[in-house]
């Protein structure tokens, strides 16, 4: 994937956001439309934002598996990431230490690169217990505030345990869902962007 180079003037380019994580961001057993990053972008250019959301969801994917493939699913001339990434971990009980390690060294590469970093945030199922959700739940915030990313607490905020907004496995939400996600986070998506046009030479 090789972003096209934009025509408009230097203060009005196009934004180029990657959204990098598991079937949330894909769009699991949606159309294409009405996937997160599609979703994102028609509401961040409905309000006069020239943005390019591309998706980077691979269903299933953990945050090893992120960072396995971080090179070529966020290319060259990328300005900034969404990070959505440890609910598959979260669900096979992955040691909370190897996702911390896994979502650290994305979000180090991420900075290496100057690409500016949106992180969401995801919570331990509570039947995991509570040593778990102690290891896994505090991983979001401590990077958030140790590298100053952007960050949104709760990606599934509003949506999870809503059956009106999940679809019938309990875990994927429906457009309505992904409507309600982009609705929450859309103010940390503004200042992950006013981030990337803030930076000389943007």
């Amino acid at each position: 994937m090789v972003w096209a180079v934009g025509v408009a003037g230097a203060a009005e380019r196009t934004v180029k956001i990657v959204a990098l994580g598991d079937s949330l961001m894909a769009g699991y057993q949606l159309p294409a439309q009405d996937a997160f990053p599609v979703q994102l972008e028609r509401a961040l250019r409905a309000k006069g934002l020239a943005v390019d959301v591309a998706n980077a969801g691979v269903s299933g994917d953990t945050s090893s598996g992120g960072l396995s493939r971080l090179d070529w699913s966020v290319p060259d001339g990328t300005d900034a990431v969404i990070l959505e990434l440890g609910a598959n971990d979260m669900l096979r009980a992955v040691d909370p230490k190897v996702t911390r390690e896994a979502l650290t060294e994305i979000v180090r590469r991420l900075k290496e690169r100057r690409i500016e970093v949106l992180l969401c945030g995801m919570q331990a199922a509570r039947n995991l217990g509570a040593d778990y959700a102690r290891a896994f739940d505090p991983i979001y915030p401590d990077l958030a505030a140790a590298n100053g990313l952007v960050f949104y607490p709760f990606f599934l905020d509003g949506v999870v345990g809503d059956a009106r907004l999940n679809q019938s496995d309990g875990l994927h939400p429906t457009a309505a869902g992904v409507a309600r996600i982009v609705a929450g986070i859309l103010p940390k998506v503004e200042e992950l962007i006013a981030r990337v046009r803030a930076k000389p030479g943007s």
